[in-house]
């Protein structure tokens, strides 16, 4: 008989993982000011290779899923993990807006489909136990925050003592750390091609056929929008009132650091109460959160208070929108129905920090971008209330004998 994985050991590699390729990606808006300052490019020229970044992530990322489901995560995950290395040296090394678009947005956007969710959460998705799965997919989404908090100010100590260059030279040796860990993701052949009886593209159809994961793909749209415009405007809006570099690393390292604790929580949650409404719940409560930092006086201490409670907010969206798909089509193809829904989030992101930086160019403000994202969230908020947390048929008809 094969032997099922360890849940620990897929939490403790998987998790290890998401620190490493989340934290890292997540502090390249650190590199916008001192990249666009060394090569004279616009804000939109540095923008547009991040968003296409996150375009290439969300495009990928069902066929990452849809390989790690079929023939284990290890493969994908080398893969990976070379191109992630490969697309921070190009970054390093580019002197033009295209080369750097090739090595940030290109390699490094399908390298993160091959490093993050879309195989972490189909792993843990088949060996997690039902009624733990929203909490362990949780905590894994919760190591991917911490890695956002811990990473943000090392990457600020190496731009600050070695150079934004040597600085991307340092990340690329950082990444093949990644490598090593796809040995706690190696599931057994059984577990990781699924139980027979539905292909490929019956799960494709059944899924883009039901309301509920039409809904769900809207609402994620606007998730990525809003968390990737913050994640590499904010450094760039707080200089531009005036605010020391310091005080952005500090408000993106809180943003890790409540991070962990909100994903947390939202996976606990979402194994007690209905999940749809908890995924209504953060996007009203962005939406909220944002209008109050552009109404009150800007001080440190106001950037630092919006960061904790966007932290709260930002990727507790994760584990509970897997949770639903798992809920909904079970965990045979989590990966790549994840990965779709995933998608839909990358369009939003490729949109958010693009128009950040094209609306800046062509106003000299962000207070556009800020209007349309509080307007999506409250979008988003409405539109997960029709979801329905129900298996379908297929699923909900009892097992022959």
């Amino acid at each position: 008989m094969q032997q099922r994985l360890s849940l620990p050991t897929v939490l403790v590699c998987g998790g290890l993982l998401l620190t490493l390729a989340m934290g890292i990606r997540h502090g390249f808006g650190l590199f916008q000011l001192p990249m666009t300052g060394a090569h004279g490019w616009t804000r939109e020229t540095f923008a547009f290779a991040l968003a296409l970044q996150n375009l290439l992530w969300g495009a990928t990322q069902p066929f990452a899923g849809m390989l790690a489901d079929r023939h284990g995560a290890v493969r994908v995950l080398l893969v990976g993990v070379v191109l992630y290395a490969g697309g921070l040296i190009v970054m390093a090394l580019a002197g033009t807006g295209w080369g750097f678009s090739l090595g940030a947005g290109l390699m490094i956007g399908c390298a993160l489909s091959g490093t993050t969710y879309s195989i972490v959460y189909g792993v843990i998705g088949r060996t997690a136990a039902p009624e733990k799965r929203s909490q362990a997919l949780g905590i894994a989404a919760a190591a991917g925050s911490f890695g956002q908090f811990i990473m943000i100010p090392v990457e600020q100590t190496l731009i600050a003592n070695f150079g934004w260059q040597h600085a991307l030279l340092i990340l690329a040796a950082v990444a093949f750390l990644m490598a090593p860990l796809g040995a706690g993701l190696r599931e057994p052949k059984a577990l990781a091609v699924g139980a027979a009886g539905q292909s490929i593209m019956q799960a494709i159809r059944e899924a883009f056929g039901n309301r509920s994961f039409q809904w769900l793909m809207a609402g994620y749209f606007v998730c990525g929008f809003q968390v990737v415009f913050i994640g590499v405007h904010l450094p760039a809006y707080l200089k531009d009132k005036g605010m020391s570099p310091d005080v952005a690393v500090a408000a993106l390292a809180l943003v890790g650091l409540f991070n962990i604790f909100g994903t947390y929580t939202a996976g606990l949650l979402g194994a007690r109460m209905p999940k749809k409404y908890i995924l209504s719940f953060i996007y009203f409560a962005r939406a909220a959160v944002i209008i109050l930092f552009l109404l009150a006086p800007l001080t440190p201490w106001s950037v630092y208070l919006f960061a904790a409670a966007m932290g709260l907010l930002w990727l507790s969206t994760v584990p509970v929108t897997n949770g639903v798909i798992a809920t909904i089509f079970g965990v045979q193809y989590l990966g790549m129905l994840g990965g779709f829904v995933f998608f839909s989030h990358q369009v939003g992101s490729f949109l958010g920090v693009w128009l950040g930086g094209l609306l800046f160019d062509r106003t000299g403000s962000y207070d556009i971008v800020w209007i349309i994202t509080i307007a999506l969230g409250v979008f988003a908020g409405l539109a997960n209330l029709p979801i329905r947390e129900q298996p379908v048929a297929r699923l909900a008809q009892p097992s022959p004998a």
